[in-house]
């Protein structure tokens, strides 16, 4: 054969040589071999594409490696999030190197360029696995590909979920660790805590006792990029964050509650400087205000008391004016803060945030196919879904010929605990009348009397409510305590073995 090669003998001979290579382990896409190991650590760093300076102190040795996505529409695919959010880690450097978490890959990049930055030519010891959705655990093999003497720290409940993610046994590659365990990192002591269902049932919390710092997992995260103040101190929280993180722990955490108050337990035993979240801002002040926040929200407990969110249901507008007259009604009545949102346009994540803010939620729903308007009804479902308990209540219905929205709501209502019903549900007949506007009026007053905890007013006695027959064809409403054996519902004409008693 002559000096140059053809190039298919060329291409079969790089092929063959591939296929050793792999069967000798010498390409791996999970772990490189010491031989490659040595050759990166010894090879000089190359400039990287987007920069290596985005790194932060926490503190000399505790350094922030998170990056944010501006670009992201919806988080989890569901949250509408125009501020974009944070993906948080963080790199110890004592005399052993701990990561805390990883990043989601959209950010990798950026995460990767950090580390290597920060690390400054150090080995990385130790990676703890605080918790294993995707948007934080995405980046583990490549860490460990890049760092393959790296040891993986993570609860024993995450062992099987690494596998299922990445295909590798973690005992292989690191420990798991359980509550109260400790490992000595040089001057740091981290200890770690386990916290099961807030809001995965892997989830840990990492404690570095030494400095005091809390590394949270999801918890006290928030929705929103970090636009260069990495610190909660160093914006206005209140206006600029507080909806975007009640409405992040509300629609992400909320459901669980209970699990949340057990790790607010174990928490309140130890002295705590620094909270360091998954996303959103860095707490190194004022920790009593969010610990304050998280006590509520994980309780139920109304974050404002005596505010109204009165939320809407309406195609033509009928109930939409009675729900803006309600409002009004309560604002002359001197309550503060009420806010009024219409269920078709407001995402059910900024209602679900708003429903445990407030202390009291009006519902106001056309009947819809016999029924409550879809919209609301998913609201009001979403609302059980997330657990919300203990918030007052009223109603009021519309319905052109059958208005029983009402007492569907008020079913789905009283099926999650400690929801209590004020005054009496408003029925409209398509548009507010001098019956309705009445009605209206005394479920102002009912709401205004129980916000400020004064009696009620007497009511006036009334006679009873007749009794409702309904058809179960379309839906119209008979009223009467008997229905005619021979009457024919004037809509769809069906005779009377098609109505059906409402109680």
């Amino acid at each position: 054969m002559g000096k140059d090669m053809s190039r298919r003998s060329f291409l079969k001979s790089t092929a063959v040589g591939a296929a050793g290579a792999v069967a000798m382990g010498a390409i791996n896409p999970l772990f490189s071999t010491a031989k490659a190991e040595e050759t990166q650590e010894d090879s000089p760093m190359l400039k990287p594409f987007a920069g290596v300076h985005n790194v932060r102190k926490i503190s000399d040795d505790l350094v922030y490696l998170g990056a944010s996505d501006r670009r992201i529409a919806l988080f989890e695919n569901v949250y509408p999030i125009a501020r974009g959010v944070s993906y948080n880690a963080y790199l110890l450097l004592d005399e052993k190197t701990v990561l805390f978490d990883t990043v989601d890959r959209s950010v990798s990049g950026q995460f990767f360029e950090n580390l290597a930055y920060a690390l400054n030519g150090r080995t990385l010891d130790y990676l703890v696995i605080n918790h294993m959705e995707p948007d934080h655990c995405s980046a583990i093999t490549e860490v460990m590909r890049r760092y393959p003497k790296v040891k993986l720290l993570y609860s024993k409940a995450a062992a099987q979920i690494i596998t299922q993610f990445f295909g590798f046994d973690p005992a292989e590659h690191g420990y798991a660790v359980e509550e109260g365990m400790e490992l000595a990192t040089g001057r740091h002591r981290l200890v770690f805590i386990m916290a099961p269902m807030v809001h995965w049932p892997e989830v840990m919390m990492t404690y570095d006792a030494t400095d005091k710092v809390l590394f949270s997992a999801d918890g006290f995260g928030s929705f929103g990029a970090l636009d260069g103040n990495l610190f909660a101190d160093e914006v206005n929280f209140d206006t600029e964050w507080l909806a975007d993180a009640r409405r992040y722990y509300c629609n992400i955490v909320g459901k669980y509650g209970k699990q949340v108050q057990d790790v607010l337990a174990k928490a309140a035993t130890v002295e705590i400087q620094t909270i360091c979240p998954l996303h959103g801002p860095v707490w190194r002040e004022n920790l009593g205000y969010i610990l304050d926040k998280y006590d509520k929200w994980s309780s139920y407990t109304p974050e404002d008391p005596e505010s109204v969110m009165v939320v809407y249901g309406s195609v033509y507008g009928g109930t939409e004016n009675a729900a803006s007259v309600l409002a009004g009604k309560l604002s002359m009545g001197g309550v503060r803060n009420v806010k009024v949102y219409d269920v078709s346009k407001t995402h059910v994540s900024e209602l679900i945030g708003e429903a445990f803010r407030c202390g009291t939620i009006v519902f106001a729903s056309i009947t819809y196919n016999m029924g409550i308007f879809t919209p609301m009804k998913n609201f009001i479902q979403d609302l059980a879904a997330h657990n919300l308990q203990g918030r007052r209540y009223a109603l009021v219905e519309n319905g052109s010929w059958s208005p029983v929205s009402g007492s569907q709501m008020k079913e789905l209502l009283d099926s999650m605990s400690g929801m209590e019903q004020v005054g009496g549900t408003v029925t409209l007949r398509s548009t507010t009348d001098g019956t309705s506007l009445a009605a209206l009026d005394t479920l102002a007053n009912d709401l205004i009397a129980a916000i400020s905890g004064a009696p009620a007013p007497v009511a006036q006695e009334t006679a009873a409510a007749p009794a409702k027959w309904v058809c179960s064809v379309c839906g119209y409403v008979y009223e009467g305590e008997t229905l005619p054996e021979d009457y024919t519902c004037p809509l769809c004409g069906v005779g009377a073995d098609k109505f059906v008693r409402q109680e």
